[in-house]
Order: C-alpha cells, then sequence, then structure tokens
C-alpha cells in the first residue's frame, strides 16, 4: 500500500483489530437485527456518469467530492482506494465500507469514512456518490436523518443531478428517482434450521423487497444472516420505503422469535448440543476453515440469545464475523498468510477472543 499523507489515518492492522460501532449490538432489537443500512445513490450534475468518464474526469470527481465531504461537522477520513493493494480493498469490503464493485475497479476512486464508521461515501463506483449510514439493531428513523443530513450537507456545496418529473438521476434505472435503497440485516438461525426462510423470501418478493446475503446483491447467506431492502425507488418517497420496511421487519422478527422458541420446547436438548458443539470447536480447534466459522458462530449467537452462552458478548461474536475473514485475519497477523496458515490463524483468534471476552 503506498503511504501518501492522505492515507496517514488509515492503518490496516489497528483497524483489523477493531469493529465498527454498528456491531455493538446495542440498537433496537439487535438480539435479531444486526444493523440497518441507508444507501443513496448521487451524481453531480455536468459531469457523465462513471461508464462515460475518462481518467481526469474520475480524478476532478474524487478531488470535488472529497474537498466537500472533508469539509463537513461529522469527523470524516479519505482513503484513496486506487492506492490500496488487493488485501486492504478486501479488507474494507469485509467491513461493509465499499462494495467488492468499488474494490476491483480501476482509476481514481476513494471512500471517505466518519467516525464509528456510521458513515462511509464511496466515490466513483457505478455512481459518483455511494452514499451509506450503519447504525445498530432497527434503527430506520435514526439512519434516515443522518443520511438526510449528510446528503443535505454535501448538496450545500456541489450540484446534484436531478430531474422534476424523475427525481434523482442514477446510472441504473432501478435507482432513479430518490435514489434510496434500505435495508436490514437480519440473524435467523431459527428460520434456516426449520427451513421456513424460504417463505421469507417468497413473501418478501410478492411486496418488492429482496433478500440477498451478507455482502447484498449476489451474495450468498453466511452464518444465517439475511439482508431485506427495497427493490423499487422510483415513485415512492424516502417515508414510504422507510415505513414498508418498518411494517415488514417486525413480522419477520416475531416469525424468527416463535420459531426459536418452538424450538426451546420442542428441541431443547438437539439445540443445548448444538450450541455446546459450537463453542467447543470454536475454543479449541487449530485450524478451521471461513464456511466452518460463520455456520458455529451463528449457533453461538443464538446460544447467547437464549440464555445458553453466558460468558460471551453479542458484540465479540457480531465482531468475530468480520475479524474472522481473509482479509483481516492477515491484518491482524502483520503477514501474508496461505489458506492453511490463515486457519490456524482463525482457530488461534477465536481461542484468543472468546477466552478473553
Amino acid at each position: 500500500m503506498a503511504s501518501e499523507g492522505e492515507q496517514s489515518a488509515f492503518c490496516p492492522k489497528d483497524m483489523a483489530k477493531t469493529s465498527g460501532a454498528w456491531l455493538s449490538a446495542d440498537g433496537p432489537e439487535s438480539d435479531i437485527v444486526v444493523s440497518t443500512r441507508i444507501r443513496l445513490a448521487r451524481n453531480l450534475a455536468g459531469f457523465p456518469f462513471m461508464t462515460k468518464a475518462d481518467a481526469d474526469t474520475r480524478a476532478q470527481l474524487v478531488q470535488t467530492l472529497k474537498t466537500a465531504l472533508l469539509s463537513s461537522r461529522h469527523n470524516m477520513t479519505f482513503i484513496n482506494v486506487e492506492l490500496l493493494d488487493e488485501l486492504d480493498a478486501q479488507l474494507l469490503v469485509e467491513r461493509q465500507l465499499i462494495s467488492r464493485e468499488l474494490a476491483q475497479a480501476e482509476g481514481a476512486r476513494g471512500v471517505v469514512v466518519g467516525e464509528g464508521e456510521f458513515i462511509s461515501v464511496m466515490l466513483n463506483e457505478e455512481d459518483h456518490v455511494r452514499m451509506q449510514i450503519l447504525h445498530s439493531g432497527l434503527s430506520l428513523e435514526q439512519c434516515w436523518d443522518l443520511a438526510n443530513e449528510v446528503d443535505d450537507g454535501l448538496e450545500e456545496q456541489i450540484s446534484y443531478s436531478f430531474d422534476d418529473r424523475l427525481g434523482y438521476l442514477t446510472a441504473c434505472p432501478t435507482n432513479v428517482g430518490t435514489g434510496i435503497r434500505v435495508s436490514v440485516m437480519l440473524h435467523l438461525p431459527a428460520l434456516r434450521i426449520t427451513r421456513e426462510i424460504q417463505k421469507v423470501h417468497t413473501a418478501a418478493q410478492k411486496i418488492n423487497l429482496a433478500v440477498r446475503g451478507l455482502y447484498g446483491e449476489g451474495s450468498q447467506a453466511m452464518g444465517d444472516f439475511y439482508q431485506i431492502s427495497n427493490q423499487v425507488t422510483l415513485g415512492c418517497s424516502e417515508q414510504d420505503l422507510l415505513n414498508n420496511l418498518g411494517d415488514v421487519v417486525p413480522n419477520i422478527l416475531g416469525y424468527e422469535r416463535r420459531v426459536r422458541d418452538l424450538l426451546l420446547r420442542d428441541n431443547r436438548s438437539q439445540l443445548d448440543d448444538q450450541v455446546a458443539r459450537a463453542m467447543g470447536i470454536l475454543t479449541s480447534a487449530r485450524s478451521i476453515n471461513s464456511e466452518e466459522t460463520m455456520h458455529l458462530l451463528s449457533s453461538v449467537r443464538l446460544g447467547v440469545n437464549l440464555g445458553m452462552v453466558t460468558d460471551v458478548s453479542i458484540a465479540t461474536v457480531n465482531e468475530l464475523f468480520i475479524q474472522t475473514q481473509r482479509s483481516h485475519l492477515q491484518r491482524i497477523q502483520g503477514q501474508t498468510l496461505e489458506s492453511d496458515a490463515r486457519n490456524e490463524a482463525r482457530a488461534a483468534w477465536l481461542r484468543e477472543r472468546l477466552s478473553n471476552n
């Protein structure tokens, strides 16, 4: 990674050992709702969309947006993604701060990250601006208030590409209008265990909601995490979309809790065994891959919420879902690791964190 002055605040090794505040498990309904996210897509007036932007235009966009964002009242740091190596770019993906598309793109691009990682603003992704607000638990209005504030502050300094009839103009037609994506990340192990999760997929699709994996579009559900989000923005106000998700999510939470209660009533010994085995492996294994880790941590997280595990916090389990991923592990260790060495390092980090919680 290059060491320009603007990168000085970004220390991958230090970042890898911490976590964003949205993983703190202190928000509403955080036993099931890991986080709420609001993402806004915006483009600057007078500039071509990214597919038509040449190198000079891309560089000008980054500089313009960087200057505007860093002058806001929010304490933010700019990270020049163009200068990052593959490992550090992937670390930002694992932390949900940038998308895989931004990490793998070429040319001038960056991200501006707010203190606590509640705010991240990608520059030169599919759109000129991809603003993201993350909060712990079911925090739709809190996320929207902050997103609206940051968006308004940016619009005071630049002009957005906007049409009086269509709304905000975006590279992808599905984002035209409000340009907003509202999503809630849910941990639904009971619905997965009982194979009821398909009913959630079917019901969501009927009301234009998408159900995706941990990293959004194109990703699989790892560790029983599912993102529920709106699919349509045109013709709907921001409040309509917030209300829609706000009406649906409590029903899913109630469904998950009812199934958990049934599992406790009818299969308590089997559930106890599943959670105990998961803790046993995680606290004693000498080598473990990422897929097994996600599966076992999901069982432990369920066990914590059901009172079966009392010496581990939900926040610690949330952090471990991120810190045991490939790039985080290597930055924690301070060296590049091949697959077998990563599996050993992952097991060691799990033993250390779960025994010192």
